[in-house]
């Protein structure tokens, strides 16, 4: 009967691991497209580093933590407001996630990474965006996962005789799973609030129209026909809708996977086309990456399993620790895992090689011997990823400046050793633990709540009447003061979700900024675009990506004409005086400027659109 049990169990237990596992191999592209992001975020968000992240920028410390700053939020940021520790905490960060990239220390650069980019999302949250929102999601379930077992510098240098299982099941790849349906349906949920999604369809034109966000391309599809643009509409909310739960179909799950997979990268390619949205297309990406099947690895191993890799052998001096890191360290990033690393000295003939040439030895499939930068390039040759680097490696020129970096470091090995002395050899495990599945399913439950309540609270009060449904009966019971009190577990983790990009409803409140400027001399002059003379035309999707220069620009802009705006105008106002005076003099100064919005609010198809024009502030540089 027990034995009757097991093998009953054991079909279940492989569809569970087919359903709700990750493959390592999948896991390490996730790792690598997330640290990416996170580069590519702060090297963006860098630029605007005085401007959004300083005592001396349009958000000092003071007004944050007096007027915006949630208590229960934290921001490492908040320690200073110079310029020069600012610069400091983002040159960490970027070296943090240097080492996620690379996979060193795998889960602690990914758990310091997400408390970095949560720190610097507080530090100013007129900055905010649904890509913040995604990013810190993500990495959030990331921290759970064993993202360094493969294809890392964690596991070049395992050391474990254990092998590696192929993919990993557990709470956090559940959880993944999970919140990234949440990010499709919760989104498509908000959207069957309002009626320009359903039952009208004219969502698509409205978010085209929305200047703010638009590129070229989308313009070029708002020219399409009505009709198409509802077909559209439809299609992303039904896909959205249903799209996501592919991914957890029992039989053929590789397939619907892939077809998820395809599907949903194509539908942010039409995003990324269409819209300024900042990293958030690329991340998403990156996201549905993870979701890679087994199969597919399998497939792509198999055909790259040539005669010429199988038969390449790698020799390095046993008695050289730094050798041995680096042979390791070249195995695992040019993607040659079964090639056998050898000690020189168990063998006589490549040992006297090895002493004459001062060199490692590379032995080929055919047992011809490769030394020195020559040996670089031949296994950089038969790399599926960098083999095309070869040529370059082989340009004479290249050659000889290569072969004399490998002499220089192989006559002092002591001191190339410093280098690679914080790379330790030392076992990796990949064993789902109880407690972090019983913590990882916790908090998703958690978030599915946070998720529930938001949804109920916002339906709730956009309703004219009261109704005596099960989104009232939600509402009521998700605010009572057990719910309140956990409040804090989603402000401290920023699981404090709400997925409502162009949800219920496209913006309508379209437009743009016109600042007019008067300087000591007299002059009047345009201080956004920086001109001579003050342009009230309507700009192009050019001349506004020229103009806000980054995404966080953008979304500030956007913010300024919501509710938060009130607030943010004093300090902006300030920001703008000191910057402008600082650079200007003999009469340029800025005396004075009020701050116009050229209101353009969305009509429907075919009727004609005004444009407004609105003073939102006036500012005194003279105070």
């Amino acid at each position: 009967m027990v034995g009757d049990k097991a093998k009953t169990k054991r079909p279940l237990a492989a569809k569970i691991e087919e359903v709700f596992g990750l493959d390592l191999r999948s896991l390490a592209v996730f790792r690598i497209g997330l640290a990416l992001m996170v580069i590519w975020d702060l090297i963006i968000r860098v630029k605007g580093l005085n401007a959004h992240y300083t005592d001396y920028g349009i958000l000092p410390r003071s007004a944050l933590i007096d007027e915006f700053l949630n208590s229960w939020y934290f921001s490492i940021h908040l320690i200073s407001g110079q310029p020069f520790v600012q610069g400091l905490l983002f040159l960490l960060a970027f070296f943090i996630a240097l080492a996620m990239l690379v996979g060193y220390r795998t889960r602690l650069a990914t758990i310091a990474t997400w408390a970095l980019v949560i720190s610097l999302q507080n530090r100013n949250p007129a900055l905010i965006f649904a890509a913040d929102d995604v990013l810190r999601a993500i990495l959030f379930w990331a921290m759970f996962l064993p993202l360094g077992a493969c294809y890392s510098v964690d596991s070049a240098l395992n050391t474990s005789t254990k092998p590696l299982p192929k993919q990993v099941v557990s709470g956090a790849t559940f959880a993944l799973m999970v919140q990234l349906c949440f990010i499709y349906m919760w989104s498509a949920a908000y959207k069957t609030q309002s009626e320009i999604w359903w039952p009208q369809g004219d969502a698509v034109y409205y978010s085209l129209s929305f200047d703010q966000y638009v590129s070229g391309f989308g313009l070029f599809l708002l020219s399409f026909p009505p009709l198409l643009l509802k077909a559209i509409t439809f299609s992303a909310l039904w896909f959205e809708w249903m799209g996501p739960l592919m991914i957890f179909i029992p039989f053929r799950n590789s397939f619907f996977r892939c077809v998820a997979i395809v599907s949903f990268i194509l539908l942010h390619v039409g995003f990324e086309l269409s819209f300024e949205l900042g990293v958030l297309s690329f991340l998403s990406m990156a996201t549905w990456l993870a979701l890679l099947p087994s199969p597919v690895w399998d497939g792509l191993a198999k055909r790259l399993n040539t005669d010429k890799r199988r038969g390449l052998r790698i020799y390095y001096d046993a008695d050289c620790g730094f050798c041995k890191k680096v042979v390791h360290l070249i195995r695992t990033f040019l993607i040659l895992p079964r090639t056998p690393l050898l000690m020189a000295q168990d063998d006589a003939s490549i040992c006297a090689d090895m002493e004459a040439q001062n060199s490692w030895v590379v032995v080929d499939w055919q047992d011809n011997r490769h030394f020195k930068f020559e040996a670089i390039a031949y296994v950089v040759s038969l790399s599926p990823l960098f083999g095309f680097l070869a040529r370059v490696l082989r340009w004479r020129p290249v050659m000889a400046a290569g072969t004399r970096f490998y002499e220089t470091i192989a006559t002092n090995r002591r001191t190339a050793g410093m280098l690679t002395k914080p790379l330790k050899f030392r076992p990796i495990e990949v064993r789902p633990s109880r407690l972090l599945n019983a913590i990882a399913l916790f908090l998703l439950m958690f978030t599915f709540i946070w998720n529930l309540r938001s949804f109920a609270a916002q339906t709730f009060t956009r309703r004219p009447i009261e109704k005596d449904d099960w989104i009232s009966a939600t509402h009521k019971f998700l605010n009572r003061r057990t719910f309140q009190r956990i409040d804090p577990v989603s402000r401290l983790t920023r699981l404090d979700q709400s997925w409502s990009i162009f949800a219920p409803s496209p913006p309508l409140d379209d437009g743009w900024h016109v600042i007019e400027g008067k300087l000591k001399n007299g002059s009047e002059i345009d201080v956004l675009l920086g001109g001579d003379s003050v342009n009230w035309e309507k700009p192009t999707p050019k001349q506004l990506k020229a103009m806000y220069g980054n995404q966080q620009w953008r979304v500030y802009f956007i913010n300024l004409n919501r509710a938060i705006g009130k607030k943010l105008y004093p300090y902006y106002g300030q920001y703008l005086c000191r910057t402008w005076n600082a650079t200007n003099e003999g009469g340029k100064e800025l005396e004075s400027f009020e701050m116009y919005f050229m209101d353009e609010r969305t009509v429907p198809p075919g009727e004609p659109q005004d444009v407004e024009k609105i003073k939102r502030f006036e500012q005194s540089c003279s105070d």
